[in-house]
């Protein structure tokens, strides 16, 4: 089954001639460990290494490209990039502008609070009458949801999430909001913080692509679900997150 499906792909990308270029241009926010962070002057993480495993895969070489968070979309949709990958979680505003591929990763978002806080549990984010500002990145769904849950008079938006957690640390906001494994990165990295044991939400990750380029959407697609059947994806995802 693996041989006939690399068939097909292969025969999918000679009938599409030169609908690709020899390279695919992968947008991210390196600053989201350990999906995408730097490492000596290099792009690295879980996100990276499957849009590397997708390219070999398909036969293209891979670059990528660090941007804001809040340009990754609109830099899909008007094909600036060819897709996005940045622990980028499937929600229905999004689809409005671009398509997904299947979900290669669940993101679970964490709360991120100084050791002997009044916030214990995320329903105290929730208590009538709380004046708790929440810090999260600009653009993320930690935004999103937190903007729509408690108003934007109690979420602080940042650049990055590492703005977010200085501003924790400085006392000027009173958590972070943030998918659970930068979160432990973040705490691991800055003395005085902790995680609660409940979480906010879980969410699916997936690859952003423009909604006219379906080609490539296919054809990512089923590189994509041969990694996944291969156990390729887990491999990488196990190699930066070790189970516990």
């Amino acid at each position: 089954m693996k041989k006939i499906t690399a068939i097909v792909l292969a025969l999918s990308l000679l009938m599409m001639g030169a609908a690709f270029a020899d390279t695919l241009t992968m947008g991210t926010n390196a600053a989201f460990p350990p999906y995408e962070y730097y490492e000596e002057g290099v792009i690295v993480g879980i996100d990276a290494e499957i849009a590397a495993a997708i390219c070999e895969k398909l036969g293209y070489d891979l670059e990528i490209i660090d941007m804001d968070f809040g340009n990754l979309i609109s830099s899909v949709a008007s094909g600036k990039i060819d897709f996005a990958m940045a622990g980028m979680t499937k929600t229905p505003e999004r689809e409005e502008s671009v398509n997904f591929t299947v979900t290669y990763a669940i993101g679970v978002q964490s709360v991120i609070v100084p050791e002997g806080s009044a916030i214990t549990t995320i329903d105290d984010l929730y208590a009538e009458g709380n004046t708790y500002m929440i810090g999260v990145q600009q653009g993320t769904t930690g935004d999103i949801y937190c903007t729509d849950d408690f108003g934007d008079d109690h979420v602080a938006k940042y650049l990055t999430g590492a703005d977010a957690v200085a501003a924790l640390v400085a006392g000027k906001i009173d958590c972070v909001i943030i998918d659970n494994n930068p979160a432990k990165a973040f705490v691991e990295a800055n003395e005085g913080l902790t995680i609660l044991d409940t979480d906010y939400s879980e969410e699916e990750y997936a690859i952003a692509i423009a909604l006219d380029n379906t080609d490539l959407l296919n054809s990512i697609n089923a590189a994509l679900e041969e990694l996944i059947a291969e156990g390729v994806v887990d491999e990488i995802i196990a190699k930066y997150i070790p189970v516990e």
